[in-house]
Formats: structure tokens, sequence, C-alpha cells
């Protein structure tokens, strides 16, 4: 049971410490499976760790808390090669594809080899919910900030571009992100850039941002636009989603 709509959760939270397992999934992992629109089954969820060389420990952390959340959870590795026969095919048989974090470059540079930017897109014209934290918020757009280069921030503009815009992750916890997003938009480097604090995340029917939603209080969202030679920003408050 496919989402009704091209669906994208881009996010910069999505997990929280468990005290039996490792981790568990936060609001917005299960927000991402409530927009599938699936029930009467286990909801399928595949994850995709490209960005920080498909650990097999995390693998192990997140059929634990896929376990808890009552998920039926596949990983998709690509490394040494990919553990599934039809990609594709697979992608259209999830509710939710989640992307996790690392160096966005990289994930990027490796998707390109196995030719996943077409099964992504076909996915997500399908109605399976494509989401993520970080690098995977950032793969969606055209492009945003990030660390995979080396400690100091650089631009990365060769994302998947389902989403229209640029994409700024952990706006408020990292000092760095903000005035480097001000400066790429300023310089035409990003286009009109939106931004999510930790837990928050971005809902996209289509191109067109729809909601910010968030798994902690306080938080925000971000649109950040270019107004001549400065860059403008406007908060997005986010709904509050129920923890689970």
């Amino acid at each position: 049971m496919p989402a009704d709509q091209p669906t994208i959760l881009a996010t910069s939270g999505g997990y929280r410490p468990a005290t039996r397992t490792h981790l568990e999934f936060d609001a917005l992992v299960h927000h991402a499976v409530e927009l599938s629109g699936v029930s009467g089954r286990r909801p399928r969820i595949t994850v995709l760790g490209t960005a920080s060389g498909d650990q097999r420990f995390f693998n192990d952390h997140l059929h634990q808390a896929a376990r808890v959340a009552g998920f039926e959870l596949t990983t998709l590795d690509l490394f040494p090669m990919p553990n599934l026969d039809d990609v594709p095919g697979h992608m259209l048989e999830q509710d939710v594809v989640w992307v996790n974090g690392g160096s966005v470059a990289n994930l990027l540079a490796v998707w390109a080899v196995h030719d996943l930017g077409p099964a992504m897109r076909s996915a997500w014209e399908a109605g399976v919910v494509l989401s993520g934290v970080s690098a995977g918020s950032i793969c969606w757009y055209v492009g945003g900030t990030t660390d995979s280069f080396g400690p100091e921030l650089r631009a990365v503009t060769n994302g998947l571009a389902l989403l229209p815009w640029g994409n700024g992750v952990h706006y408020d916890s990292e000092e760095r992100r903000r005035p480097l997003v001000h400066r790429l938009v300023t310089d035409g480097t990003l286009p009109t850039t939106h931004c999510t604090d930790d837990g928050v995340g971005l809902v996209y029917h289509g191109t067109e941002l729809v909601e910010a939603v968030s798994e902690r209080d306080g938080k925000g969202a971000w649109v950040v636009t270019r107004d001549g030679d400065r860059a403008v920003e406007e908060r997005v408050d986010p709904r509050r989603l129920p923890t689970p």
C-alpha cells in the first residue's frame, strides 16, 4: 500500500538511545511509516548505510530496533557488492526507504556506480516514502553542506535533485552550518535551501514542502532564500510528533 503521491521526509533525526537495545526508532522514523499509509501488516522498511560504509554492527542495531518497533527491516548493502539480486524491484516492494548519515559525497559516488538514482526515482514516483537523516536527507536535494571532504564544511551539489532545493542539516547543533548555508545561497551555489534543526523533519508531497515535524521540543525548520546580496531565513514551526 504505497503513499498516494510521491513523498519524502528529510530529517536531522530519527533515532534515540535505548535501554535494552543500543537504539530505538524515534518519532521521525515512525512518521515515515505513517506517511506510507501501510496497514494490516508489518511495515516494510529498507535501510541504506552506504554513507558509513555499510557497517554490519550498525545493521544489527537497526534489526533490533525494528524488532522493538514491529517493522520488517532489510538492509541494502553495497559493500563489497550489492546484497540483493534485484535492487530496483526490491525498492518498489518497500513502504519506506531510509538512508543513514555519514559521508554524502561518498554515498552519491557509490550510488552512481550502482545506478541507484533511477531506482530511487522510480520508487518515489510509485509512492514508496523516501527518508533519512543527515547525508540521508541531503541526498534527495540538489545539494547542501557537508563535512565529507574534511573538517571544513563544503558544498555538495550533485544530489539526486528529486527536490529542487538545497538542504541544510544539523542547523542548530553545528555552528558552521548556518553561515555556510547563507553564503552558498547568496552566491548562487545553492538554490533556496530548506534546513532542519536536530530532531526535525520536512515532509514533501512531490516537490512541495507541506509540513515540518519534530520529535523534540523547541526545535525549528528554516527556509533560506536569496535577497539581492544577502540571505534571508524564515522559520517554519514544526508540528510536534507523539513519542512512540
